[in-house]
C-alpha cells in the first residue's frame, strides 16, 4: 500500500475514532465490551500505519537504518519529516500501543479512554507527512 493510501486510511480511522469519542462515554466503554474493543482496535491500527508509514519512509528515502520503531521516528524527526514536538507525541504513541498489545487482558478502561484525547495528534501527523512527501 502505498503512502497515500495509508495516510487515507489513517484520517478515515480517526474519523470513526472521533465519532466514537463524541458517542460513548467513558462510563459506557467500562459496561460494553465492543466498545472497548472498539477503541482499542482502532487505537492499535492507526498507530500501527502511524509506524508503517515511519519505517517506509525511512527506508524509501534512505534516511539510516533504524533498529525498531521509536528509530523509525526519530529518523523523520531528524531529517525534518516531523517537527520535534509530534515526533515526541508520536513516540509516546509507539508506547501506547506497547501497551495495548502486551496488557490486552487488564487493560484500565480509564485510560484507554483517555487516549481518546491524543487523536490530533494522529492528525497532526498526516498533515506534516502530506507536507513533506
Amino acid at each position: 500500500m502505498e503512502l497515500t493510501q495509508k495516510l487515507k486510511h489513517l484520517e478515515e480511522n480517526i474519523a470513526v475514532l472521533h465519532e466514537i469519542k463524541a458517542s460513548v462515554t467513558r462510563e459506557e466503554l467500562k459496561l460494553n465490551k465492543r466498545y472497548e474493543w472498539e477503541v482499542r482496535y482502532g487505537l492499535l491500527e492507526s498507530i500501527q500505519i502511524v509506524i508503517d508509514i515511519a519505517c517506509k519512509i525511512s527506508s524509501q528515502y534512505n534516511l539510516g537504518n533504524p533498529k525498531n520503531y521509536r528509530a523509525c521516528i526519530e529518523l523523520l524527526r531528524q531529517h525534518d519529516y516531523l517537527s520535534p514536538e509530534l515526533a515526541q507525541k508520536v513516540i509516546a504513541m509507539v508506547g501506547m500501543r506497547n501497551l495495548l498489545v502486551h496488557e490486552y487482558v487488564e487493560i484500565d478502561e480509564d485510560r484507554l479512554y483517555g487516549f481518546l484525547n491524543f487523536l490530533d495528534d494522529f492528525v497532526g501527523f498526516a498533515i506534516e507527512i502530506r507536507g513533506k512527501v
